[in-house]
């Protein structure tokens, strides 16, 4: 083998060599990537869940004050066209 030769081979086991830690290195933090964005939307899907729970009362009581005043309406639409 020619001194050429050698040389190039050792530049291109020394650029596989550095491209295989890159490759390591993305494919290690694309794994980290994956895990923090589940971890992420399991943050968001569970305080949208808290949220709601937390104002679920409220929600309830709000519809029931709309079903009242339709009723009340309703009916004092019915007591006009009674007379």
């Amino acid at each position: 083998m020619q001194p050429e030769e050698k040389e190039m081979l050792k530049k291109t086991l020394e650029l596989v060599k550095e491209n295989n830690d890159m490759l390591y290195a993305l494919k290690h933090s694309i794994f980290w990537g994956r895990i923090f964005r589940f971890i992420y939307w399991i943050v968001i899907l569970g305080a949208a869940v808290g949220v709601y729970y937390y104002i679920e009362p409220y929600l309830d009581s709000a519809a029931d004050a709309y079903v009242n005043v339709k009723r009340d309406l309703k009916s004092f639409s019915d007591l006009f066209k009674q007379n």
